[in-house]
């Protein structure tokens, strides 16, 4: 009996063997083909974050007045943080991320001892905070988040172990609910919504310092950063009908 199971495993494993070198084979004569165009490939993994509450713009504010006071250029000097140019952005039509964002810049620069003016002065250096949406129109295949398919097959694993060893078959979706509750905190959908957020400080015509951040959002919440973007209802022309009697 002993000597049967191991010919069949050594059968078994030849025959993998023999499927992986063949794909190997395969994918070696694959590339030593020509191709009248380039063929498409990824980029490494990577990972970018969504913005979705206004204590991530806290977290941006944070992270950007610490890089702020560490150039040597900037540190001592007197810093006047501009208002928006855009007329749109006003509070009945969004954009409370501009202001939000400034008055967060704000706090962080002055608890950490930076000398801001509330308005500009000749000597002072301005910073200004650009926001651009991105609006992606036809992306093709993203990939899950890692993990996603080795979660989902081993919760289809799990679940047919009662069918042999449990009374009741529902109890085997258990420990995948808590394999799924341990991962899903870090997933989210990847959208095609994504905001380029930039931070410079310039002097006349030089720029002391420039930071940008790429991060996604909510397809509703662009009004929040680009409300000039948001497509707006048409008027509704009116009539007035006046009395002739």
């Amino acid at each position: 009996m002993h000597s049967c199971l191991s010919r069949l495993f050594t059968t078994q494993l030849f025959r993998l063997a023999s499927i992986g070198l063949t794909g190997l084979l395969l994918s070696g004569c694959f590339y030593a083909n020509t191709s009248q165009a380039p063929i498409a490939t990824t980029y490494p993994y990577t990972e970018q974050q969504r913005m979705q509450a206004a204590h991530h713009w806290e977290v941006l504010a944070r992270h950007e007045a610490n890089n702020i006071l560490q150039r040597e250029r900037v540190r001592f000097r007197d810093l006047h943080i501009t208002n928006s140019d855009n007329q749109d952005l006003h509070f009945y039509s969004g954009g409370e991320f501009e202001r939000g964002f400034r008055t967060l810049l704000t706090s962080e620069l002055v608890s950490r001892g930076a000398n801001l003016t509330t308005v500009p002065t000749p000597n002072t250096a301005n910073i200004h905070i650009g926001v651009e949406v991105v609006e992606h129109r036809d992306r093709g295949f993203i990939r899950p988040p890692t993990g996603a398919f080795t979660a989902l097959t081993a919760g289809i694993a799990v679940a047919t172990i009662p069918i042999n060893r449990w009374a009741e078959p529902a109890l085997g979706l258990i420990p995948a609910a808590i394999a799924a509750d341990a991962v899903s905190g870090s997933w989210t959908h990847t959208g095609n919504e994504e905001v380029i957020i930039t931070t410079q400080i310039i002097d006349g015509e030089h720029i002391l310092y420039s930071s940008s951040n790429i991060y996604y959002i909510n397809a509703g919440d662009r009004r929040q950063y680009a409300p000039h973007r948001v497509h707006r209802a048409p008027v509704t022309p009116t009539v007035s009908i006046t009395d002739t009697w």
